[in-house]
């Protein structure tokens, strides 16, 4: 006769539930993204239910990739179920305060989250990259020079073009600048380490005083610098030139604690991995506003513009670029 145990003790990872009201389910709403989340309440414990497709790539590699950055130390929600056939995934529910959610509070209140937040990026960068096993994962494809290009590309047809409506001899003018293409070679032809790809506040969970990483199925080889700049150029948050500069320091100091030293130009790589990130962003915002039909993804590219502007005043090659964002409506 099969076991007709009563016991409440929840297994593992489980729920015990006391009756039908205790069990909640709620949609969770994740930004621009094609997989579906779902919080999964039972009495005064929860777990998020992940559904994805099998049209990108990444999602079929997220549970591969946070088994590898939790042996690496780094803070990622635990797995407790993947059904690779359905394309679903039970995990931790780390909570629903993100670092984007503290924008409000003071810099003391915020310094010491974002500063954990570089603490387990520079996990990845460091003891990740240095794992062998990294060789056995399947990643997107690294930051090559064709990468950088399409990022520019992105940028000049989904937002100069599509949304601003430059006119197009402009926007060919503009992507064909130079420097642009000289950058996007220099870049790719410097050291690759492990990089988040998509390191914004929202992919950052704050738990218990402590940043943890979510939304990482893109990782890939690129530069640092390209993490921090999708940081401290985060279109979501507003952080002032100091913060940034104090946020910076703290990572160079992180690199040196490791037993490396900083990289001769690493700020001003750090410059023009912000012109990439805040590229592609912009291209983003274009493309979902546009041609997907989110137009609240529309109103992030006042503050993306500001940033392009200030960081591409600072680089003389880059004036023709500052000149057209400055007569944008």
């Amino acid at each position: 006769m099969a076991s007709t145990s009563t016991s409440r003790e929840p297994p593992p990872g489980g729920f015990a539930v006391h009756s039908p009201e205790d069990f909640r389910v709620a949609a969770v709403e994740k930004g621009g993204s094609d997989r579906k989340f779902y919080r999964i309440r039972a009495g005064d414990r929860s777990m998020i239910l992940v559904k994805y497709s099998g049209h990108k790539e990444e999602n079929r590699h997220y549970v591969a990739i946070t088994a590898f950055l939790a042996a690496s130390g780094v803070r990622v929600p635990h797995v407790y179920l993947h059904d690779p056939a359905e394309g679903l995934i039970w995990m931790q529910d780390l909570g629903e305060r993100d670092l984007w959610s503290f924008r409000g509070q003071p810099w003391a209140t915020r310094r010491p989250l974002y500063e954990s937040a570089l603490i387990e990026v520079h996990k990845m960068h460091s003891a990740a990259s240095r794992d062998p096993a990294v060789a056995g994962l399947t990643l997107e494809r690294e930051f090559s020079e064709s990468l950088y290009l399409w990022e520019q590309g992105y940028f000049f047809e989904h937002c100069l073009g599509a949304h601003f409506l430059v006119p197009p001899d402009d926007v060919r003018r503009l992507a064909g600048l130079p420097a642009l293409g000289a950058a996007a070679t220099r870049l790719a032809s410097l050291p690759r380490i492990l990089v988040h790809r998509d390191f914004q506040s929202q992919n950052i969970i704050v738990r218990e005083g402590a940043s943890w990483l979510i939304d990482f199925q893109g990782m890939r080889l690129g530069l640092a610098q390209y993490d921090l700049a999708s940081l401290l150029y985060d279109p979501y948050v507003a952080l002032s030139a100091d913060e940034r500069d104090e946020l910076l320091g703290y990572y160079e100091r992180l690199v040196e604690r490791d037993g490396r030293g900083i990289p001769e130009g690493f700020r001003e790589i750090f410059d023009w991995c912000a012109i990439q990130r805040l590229m592609q962003a912009l291209g983003a915002y274009g493309f979902l506003g546009i041609q997907k039909g989110r137009a609240d993804f529309l109103a992030h590219i006042p503050a993306a513009r500001e940033s392009l502007r200030e960081v591409a005043s600072r680089l003389d090659e880059l004036h023709p670029l500052v000149r057209i964002l400055d007569s944008l409506p």
